[in-house]
């Protein structure tokens, strides 16, 4: 098997909604992101706990697992929050590998396990976080790490593609009639948990994944836009998804007190669609103009930026030698910003005691109509090489 499937568990909701996505993303590339990283680092630390405290491991296997904490803790991920919030997460695992335990004496755990979902869906396969197995009764959970958004286990495809696919390498070893699938979002607070009897399950996978994922295989069906467009390469020049987003240009922009209601609630459905389908297009020409596209009627200018301190230790030294006081210069644990100390204390007063103490960077690239009357950037990947590129205005 290669390392990454062409129609994953983490994408169903995309592939099995709009099959042609699949093959359509199928060679682009995924930046990633630093989110993903954080979370890579969250289940690895999570791995570690639930082996050290739910399996058995001898004394060579715990110094290895060992090892592989403290390389995690160094990582830059790592921190208190990441600590806490796994162990609560760790917790909710043990509680419910307990029960198990109390319906059979022989239930099983396993962690990180590859699971084979080809007999539904072509060449494919995923990694369940946990598979818990007791007689009657499996239970696939699956740890979301991102806290910004909720997502439910009831009708989820990728986790219930990870109970199928469990269900299917086990079954021959135990007689599961019922398939719990979690999704345990320790940083909102949140677990969800979608009950199956099996037989369901099944027909949910025969008449309804493999139909769709046979189509995504060979690149057929139809486009179709939606909320899982959210996670899909082409999301930004998607036509499908831009016939559906202007669908609103039908109203013509009529004056919202002559749209009836139930016109107004067609448009409040796909508002956030819109939103989110126009900062996707102005993040990828940003990108394309970066790369040295030409974006017609639109060019790269320098951004606004923020006045700092050259040096902080020497402008909090300067102040302190004018006679003026820690409290009046700090907050808590830091310099007041420029700004705030001359509200507090005048503009002419902080400027005779700073003098060249104060600098004003170049602005990060920004992406403005041509009617903008700043200058074209002629490189912004050349001048702008070393910072950080700002959102789109």
């Amino acid at each position: 098997m290669a390392g990454h499937a062409l129609l994953s568990a983490s994408g169903a909701a995309r592939w099995i909604n709009c099959p042609p996505s699949a093959r359509l993303t199928e060679k682009m590339p995924d930046k990633g992101s630093s989110y993903a990283d954080e979370g890579t680092v969250a289940h690895k630390l999570a791995e570690i706990k639930l082996r050290r405290n739910l399996t058995v491991c001898n004394s060579k296997q715990r110094e290895v697992l060992d090892k592989e904490l403290e390389q995690v803790k160094q990582d830059q991920y790592y921190n208190s929050e990441m600590e806490h919030t796994i162990q609560e997460y760790v917790e909710q695992v043990a509680e419910r590998f307990m029960e198990a335990k109390a319906r059979s004496e022989d239930a099983q755990i396993l962690l990180e396990e590859r699971i084979d979902l080809s007999e539904w869906v072509p060449e494919s396969f995923g990694t369940c976080d946990v598979v818990i197995i007791s007689e009657g009764v499996l239970e696939v959970i699956d740890l979301k790490y991102g806290q910004g958004v909720p997502v439910s286990a009831e009708g989820n495809p990728q986790i219930r593609l990870y109970g199928l696919g469990a269900w299917n390498e086990y079954s021959y070893l135990y007689d599961i009639s019922e398939v719990r699938m979690t999704i345990i979002q320790p940083r909102r607070d949140d677990i969800s948990t979608e009950v199956l009897p099996i037989d369901e399950l099944l027909e949910w996978a025969d008449n309804e994944v493999r139909p769709a994922a046979q189509l995504a295989f060979d690149g057929k069906g139809d486009f179709s836009s939606g909320d899982h467009c959210k996670w899909c390469l082409a999301k930004a020049n998607c036509k499908a998804r831009a016939d559906k987003n202007t669908e609103p240009l039908s109203y013509q922009f009529k004056d919202p007190a002559l749209l009836t209601i139930d016109e107004i609630s067609a448009i409040l459905f796909i508002a956030d669609q819109l939103q989110a389908w126009a900062k996707n297009v102005k993040d990828f020409a940003y990108d394309q103009a970066l790369a040295g596209v030409v974006i017609p009627q639109w060019k790269l200018v320098e951004g606004k930026s923020d006045r700092a301190f050259k040096d902080a230790e020497a402008a909090k030294s300067a102040l302190l030698a004018a006679e003026f006081t820690l409290d009046q210069i700090m907050k808590p644990q830091e310099m007041l910003s420029i700004s705030a100390l001359e509200k507090k204390h005048g503009k002419k007063t902080i400027a005779g005691v700073l003098k060249d103490l104060i600098i004003k960077p170049p602005g990060k690239p920004a992406l403005a109509p041509e009617t903008d009357r700043r200058p074209k950037l002629n490189s912004a990947e050349n001048d702008f090489a070393d910072i950080e590129m700002e959102d789109l205005l």
